[in-house]
């Protein structure tokens, strides 16, 4: 969209948030860059320049707006809307798959090589996967200044700098200010968290002082979360774009939650998170104007990878606004959009996790699939300590599952042999399900395991790989809302009247469950 001038100089005259992460808007007589709906008078035309990552504008010498924060932009759906090689890229990259793996490794999951990588990032986004996962780093490195206590020189390891220099110098390069002065303005709520006071420093990495406890950055408007004294703990806000129906979205995570892995309380979804670095616990609650999330990490080098897991999972990048719009051409579907508009695709935080459970809720009632999935768990996750209680467990991985007894399971033996096959395909690699996943090409994969029809692998591509055309024309319960609308009831019939529907036929589906009383449906008391 980018190099739309005309359509971008619109979006900024109007201050439009919905096309915020979709662009950025670069001042060609400031040297500062910004989200479309910043605030302040826009300037000229003439001094407009538009690009499409934060990456490239930081790259072509502009800094951060800090009055708008486009660093806090919800990310552009059109990443999590693809499955080709550039949006599997930034994926990865969004991940911290550069910081932990570096370039090489970034181009062996894609199976390209690292100039091949790098040439593809350059033509769409402006910017090179180094300087990609820099801007990531100084968005990281921003939150925890902003929400933590933490010694500057820790939230550099943090953050994945290599060095406290290059932690220094790209605060000041991307935001103009310090670490400390960046710290100190969050602390007065200028642009940053209310309720930290500020740190004591020389503003650089050498700084040690700061707040005990937490307070919000990561923003949907303009200011930070209130403050936590909770120790440990990091608060932030995770923006979205309106609207966003929480219903179906919190309801079908709190309806299917694993007991020991994942619990609704006190209006919060909380579960554990398997990380490269150790573990977390994240409590994710819905608010009109951004999801408050409040994340425990045994290592806070994981901050980047919870976040952009979490943000997957509530599919908070998606454009409802594009989505609803189609959906809506449908007469049959007008009135299920129009009365609750902004549906999300509630999706997962592992996608190997997820295909387990897909497996075990074959032909079976969601409380029965949550009993075999807490089986699991209790033989074989890894326990982990709740301080808030509730939580004992992380979902065990492939290769612990790899090692079960099938005996032991209560399934049917043709379910017993479907779990094992996916299980070993998924511990010895010759099938990896996640965000650098082609859609396609384990939809074949999928299909080819014993066990495995067409709704198994659907839900699979819906909520654990993310593509938004995912469609269950066989699931009973879209059969049953389809007929109750007068649309085709029959898979093959049904198939073809959502052609239209495409490519947002999984948000469709969440429309259709909608229709039925279900827990899955409603918000949680």
């Amino acid at each position: 969209m980018y190099t739309d001038t005309e359509r971008c100089v619109r979006a900024v005259r109007s201050k439009d948030a919905r096309f915020d992460g979709w662009f950025f808007t670069a001042v060609l007589t400031t040297r500062i860059y910004c989200r479309p709906s910043c605030p302040v008078v826009p300037p000229k035309a003439e001094n407009m320049t538009f690009y499409p990552s934060a990456a490239a504008c930081q790259q072509a010498g502009f800094r951060a707006c800090k009055r708008c924060r486009p660093d806090t932009s919800p990310g552009s759906p059109e990443w999590n809307a693809r499955a080709d090689t550039v949006a599997r890229a930034v994926r990865l990259i969004q991940d911290g798959v550069v910081d932990r793996e570096g370039v090489p490794g970034l181009a062996g999951r894609l199976g390209y090589s690292a100039r091949q990588i790098e040439r593809q990032l350059l033509a769409e986004l402006g910017a090179g996967p180094l300087a990609l996962a820099r801007a990531q780093r100084a968005q990281t490195a921003r939150l925890l200044i902003e929400t933590t206590g933490l010694p500057m020189a820790d939230v550099a390891f943090a953050a994945g700098f290599s060095s406290i220099r290059a932690f220094n110098d790209t605060v000041r390069e991307v935001f103009a200010l310090s670490p400390s002065e960046l710290r100190a303005r969050g602390a007065r709520g200028t642009g940053g968290a209310r309720g930290t006071s500020g740190a004591r420093g020389t503003g650089g990495a050498r700084g040690t002082g700061g707040t005990r406890g937490t307070s919000g950055a990561d923003r949907a408007g303009t200011s930070g979360t209130e403050p936590t004294t909770t120790p440990g703990v990091i608060s932030l806000r995770l923006p979205f774009r309106a609207p966003l129906n929480p219903d179906n979205l919190f309801g079908h995570l709190a309806a299917t939650a694993v007991p020991g892995v994942e619990e609704w309380r006190d209006g919060a979804y909380r579960r554990t998170l398997s990380l490269p670095y150790g573990h977390g616990i994240v409590a994710l609650t819905p608010r009109p104007d951004h999801i408050a999330c409040r994340l425990s990490l045994t290592d806070p080098r994981d901050l980047t990878l919870a976040i952009s897991s979490c943000r997957r999972m509530l599919d908070l990048d998606a454009d409802p606004v594009a989505v609803d719009e189609q959906l809506r051409a449908d007469p049959q579907l007008t009135p299920l959009v129009d009365k609750a508009p902004g549906r999300r695709v509630p999706r997962t935080v592992d996608a190997t996790e997820f295909a387990v459970r897909a497996v075990l809720g074959q032909q079976v009632s969601t409380a029965a699939a949550r009993t075999h999935a807490a089986r699991l768990v209790t033989a074989h996750g890894v326990p982990v300590d709740d301080p808030e209680g509730g939580l004992t467990h992380l979902f065990p991985s492939p290769e612990a599952l790899a090692a079960l007894d099938p005996e032991a399971l209560a399934l049917p033996r043709s379910r017993r042999t479907t779990l094992t096959t996916l299980v070993a395909a998924l511990a010895d690699g010759s099938l990896r399900l996640g965000p650098d996943s082609d859609w396609d090409r384990a939809r074949e994969q999928l299909i080819a395991l014993p066990g495995f029809g067409p709704w198994t692998v659907e839900v699979i591509a819906m909520r654990a790989l993310g593509d938004p055309d995912a469609f269950l024309p066989t699931d009973l319960g879209m059969r049953r809302a389809a007929a109750g609308l007068g649309l085709p009831s029959t898979p093959a019939a049904l198939t073809a009247r959502a052609a239209a529907w495409r490519p947002w036929r999984a948000y469709a589906v969440q429309y259709l469950w909608a229709t039925e009383d279900h827990a899955i449906n409603h918000l949680p008391a």
